[in-house]
């Protein structure tokens, strides 16, 4: 795919997105939540779907919910390239992702399967992810990134 191309999918995915955004606003803000709270959820899920989600490829909101991306984002791409980072951030963006695609489940957007898979790895992954951001912020830890077999 060429750059011109590339940029032309992902702000069409970008204004379906802001759409999503609105509508999880609406659900936060019917739910009862202060705007401060939501304005932090928002910011959280926009910095997923928007940024993390079309680096590489432009990915559709649906994509965020593969166990493997997520996997990616929490345990690698968020320790290693978010410099606010720290296990406290890991979970509360999940805690905002995982709202947000209730927010998704329950509009129609996505499939209950697409849930379960999200909120699984979210499950079973979340203390190795706050671990390894947990070494990677410690000067005096070993780098959890770092694996010196792989370049020999």
């Amino acid at each position: 795919m060429i750059y011109k191309e590339y940029e032309k999918k992902c702000n069409e995915i970008r204004m379906r997105n802001e759409a999503y955004l609105d509508e999880f606003w609406e659900d936060l803000s019917n739910a009862g939540l202060k705007e401060k709270t939501i304005n932090r959820h928002c910011q959280n899920v926009d910095f997923y779907i928007n940024v993390y989600l079309l680096r590489e490829e432009p990915l559709e909101m649906i994509s965020g919910t593969d166990s493997y991306k997520v996997d990616d984002f929490f345990g690698n791409f968020f320790i290693r390239k978010c410099m606010w980072s720290t296990p406290g951030t890991i979970k509360s963006t999940a805690a905002s992702i995982k709202k947000f695609y209730h927010s998704m489940l329950q509009r129609g957007y996505i499939d209950e399967s697409n849930y379960r898979e999200l909120t699984g790895i979210i499950k079973s992954n979340m203390d190795y992810w706050l671990a390894d951001c947990e070494a990677y912020n410690d000067p005096e830890a070993p780098n959890p990134f770092y694996f010196p077999d792989f370049f020999e």
